[in-house]
């Protein structure tokens, strides 16, 4: 072992990056509660855009129901994911997760209106979108 990589060593491993780990945890959640407070603002919105109903009690379900889908979704996204990244890596798998919930979040931002879509289209769109996000 040379003296160079001695050097390095311990402070990979010391209080440095424990701590680096922790900022990095805290932050991941706290974006992750930011955007569960928005999607919680603004429901009222999307559920009279993407789901009219005579009942707005109906849309406001409809409406959490399919975020609801994001959380039952990460038990089987942890379970691909985990075995995918114990195969290939972390690091693919933590890219394939970022990919994962770009593609849902693109989706989302594409998607259009209840006036503008079939009655086929609004259901299948609005289901892969929350099991993507959830997946990953």
């Amino acid at each position: 072992m040379s003296a160079s990589s001695a050097a390095v060593e311990p402070a990979m491993r010391g209080t440095g990056a424990a701590t680096r780990l922790i900022i990095a945890s805290s932050v991941g959640n706290a974006l992750e509660f930011y955007e569960i407070l928005v999607y919680g603002y603004f429901a009222v919105t999307i559920s009279k855009v993407f789901f009219p109903a005579a009942n707005e009690a109906v849309s406001l379900l409809v409406t959490f129901g399919t975020f609801g889908i994001s959380f039952l979704a990460r038990p089987v996204g942890a379970i691909f994911l985990g075995a995918y990244g114990d195969r290939k890596g972390r690091k693919n798998a933590l890219t394939l997760s970022i990919l994962l919930m770009t593609i849902g979040t693109g989706l989302m931002t594409v998607m259009p209106s209840y006036v503008l879509r079939s009655a086929c289209w609004r259901r299948s769109s609005s289901l892969p979108r929350g099991f993507c996000k959830g997946f990953a």
